[in-house]
């Protein structure tokens, strides 16, 4: 197997800038989503409205570039399943975001990382030491701190919606990983939009409606950040590795944190500053983890001098 600093297309200087550019476009477009669902704007409207933009965009795009050969694709099938489970992450992840307080949604995405441990010893049977087991108790003690599943701080749904979310974003990270392999990062993006959208349109005739003109500057919002986040995410899963990149989504904490204030005047509540430290400092004790492991097989594979 070909280890990951030997990826074509690796640079992972680009990677951590590219992913430090999505953490604060991505913080703006839920913060959009938020904006339009407290405007009345149905969940399923506002991710028909995300996603239909990206078609027309990069089609347009490649076509006056004379590059459209950049969107053909021999990976249908990768595809239509990456479409499948980024329709439920984005369903969970906007969802909460307009249950939630902004920088709570975000911080209990971060628990993705606590996830991805538990997929790869859980189901992929790999090994597990106890740094990696250790952050993901803290992790888990973090998360508890914020949810408090026994007061009424914050609502139950919002925060297993959220969870869920966190779930679907570490396997859609190693999709994109897989897919990044042979994939150009539009071709990606164009192709969840183009296979999204038409589900998404059979929900339009029950969940439209009219709508005044500021509402449809932030639904064309929601389009534009999102291509625009979207592309930034995917090329960065292209340059870098999982493990390396990922330590960049948690300065969306600080974006987050500064939308919710100065746009929904709403701050978390004191549980949060106690449990979010927990959450961050697990995702990066497991993305450190990761990468001295990485380096040590690295290491282990480089021909000894004689």
């Amino acid at each position: 197997m070909q280890p990951e600093s030997d990826h074509p297309h690796h640079r992972p200087l680009l990677a951590l800038v590219l992913r430090l550019a999505a953490a604060f476009v991505l913080a703006g477009l839920l913060a959009c989503v938020k904006l339009a669902s407290e405007r009345g704007i149905h969940l399923a409207e506002i991710m028909f409205w995300r996603q239909l933009p990206t078609i027309p965009i990069l089609f347009g795009w490649f076509a006056l570039r004379g590059r459209l050969d950049v969107l053909k694709t021999r990976r249908t099938g990768s595809h239509l399943r990456r479409s499948g489970f980024g329709l439920v992450g984005m369903a969970m992840n906007f969802g909460a975001a307009t249950l939630l307080p902004l920088a709570v949604a975000t911080t209990l995405n971060y628990s993705s990382a606590i996830f991805a441990v538990l997929l790869s010893a859980l189901v992929l049977r790999e090994p597990t030491g106890p740094w990696r087991w250790g952050a993901v108790a803290m992790g888990f003690a973090g998360v508890l701190l914020i949810a408090q599943p026994w007061g009424d701080e914050l609502p139950l749904l919002g925060a297993a919606i959220a969870l869920g979310a966190a779930l679907m974003i570490a396997l859609i990270s190693v999709q994109l990983r897989d897919l990044g392999r042979t994939e150009h990062p539009f071709t990606i993006v164009f192709y969840f939009s183009l296979f999204s959208v038409p589900v998404l349109g059979l929900a339009m005739p029950f969940v439209a409606k009219a709508h005044p003109p500021q509402d449809w500057l932030l639904l064309l919002a929601c389009g534009v950040i999102g291509v625009l986040g979207q592309v930034l995410l995917t090329a960065a899963l292209r340059y870098g590795t999982v493990a390396n990149v990922i330590v960049m989504d948690y300065s969306g904490l600080i974006w987050a944190t500064l939308f919710g204030w100065l746009v929904f005047a709403n701050l978390p509540g004191a549980s949060f500053w106690f449990g979010a430290p927990l959450v961050v400092g697990a995702g990066l004790l497991i993305a450190w983890r990761e990468h001295t492991l990485g380096m040590a097989r690295k290491a282990a594979l480089e021909p000894k001098p004689l």
